[in-house]
């Protein structure tokens, strides 16, 4: 009997050579840039210009254009809406004490999303350190996300929302950022403060951990003895 393959949801344009490592190639190459150079740069240097010199409604604009995304990721980081609000309200005070030291080495988007991530690890860290998920419900911790992938299926988005808490926080960190909310690793690395090649072997080692904890077993996949 035939292998049974499973097709992860950002696999869905790959090759079954591809899939199986012949190839190395980077997916998803009809991904949409959310944040594209030529049209956003002018409204991040306006954003900026007016957090730095004060003006609260650059932070309302900065709330405006970024505020639901940053809530997707805290969200997607920590697994609780409540957390994430939290995370982002507390990323907006830090950006106010620290706007002195932007200086424009990255994107403000960029910056901002390095805050966050970081303010997030905080956050995850205190929770821990309280013991306040210990008779939470494990399902409850698992991130809550919405893959760009057209077409996943819910049993297959549960199994790898709980596949990612088994991931190290940086790989889940990268698989997040590239995957569910869409920056490019140029942006990735300046967010965590990597290389631009360190991004991309984190998301394929994620991609390739994943893997290994959603295929079937191979009893399973093959059909089992004859």
């Amino acid at each position: 009997m035939g292998s049974v393959g499973l097709t992860l949801p950002w696999e869905h344009k790959l090759s079954p050579a591809e899939r199986n490592g012949e190839r190395r190639v980077e997916p998803f190459q009809e991904k949409v840039e959310i944040v594209g150079v030529s049209e956003e740069a002018p409204q991040d240097a306006g954003v900026a210009a007016a957090c730095l010199s004060g003006n609260l409604q650059g932070y309302e604009r900065l709330y405006r254009w970024q505020g639901t995304r940053m809530k997707n990721l805290a969200r997607n980081l920590l697994g609780s809406q409540a957390d994430a609000e939290d995370a982002v309200q507390e990323t907006f005070l830090k950006i106010q004490r620290s706007i002195s030291g932007f200086r424009g080495q990255s994107s403000f988007v960029t910056w901002t999303f390095r805050i966050l991530v970081n303010t997030c690890h905080d956050l995850r860290r205190s929770r821990v350190r309280r013991k306040e998920q210990v008779n939470e419900d494990v399902d409850a911790l698992a991130p809550r996300m919405e893959l760009r992938a057209p077409g996943a299926h819910p049993s297959l988005r549960m199994a790898l929302e709980r596949a990612l808490e088994r991931l190290t926080a940086h790989q889940r960190d990268v698989f997040l950022l590239y995957e569910v909310e869409g920056f490019r690793h140029a942006e990735i690395a300046g967010m965590l403060e990597i290389s631009e090649t360190a991004s991309k072997n984190t998301l394929f080692q994620a991609k390739k951990n994943l893997r290994a904890m959603l295929e079937p077993p191979r009893s399973f996949a093959t059909g089992g003895p004859q």
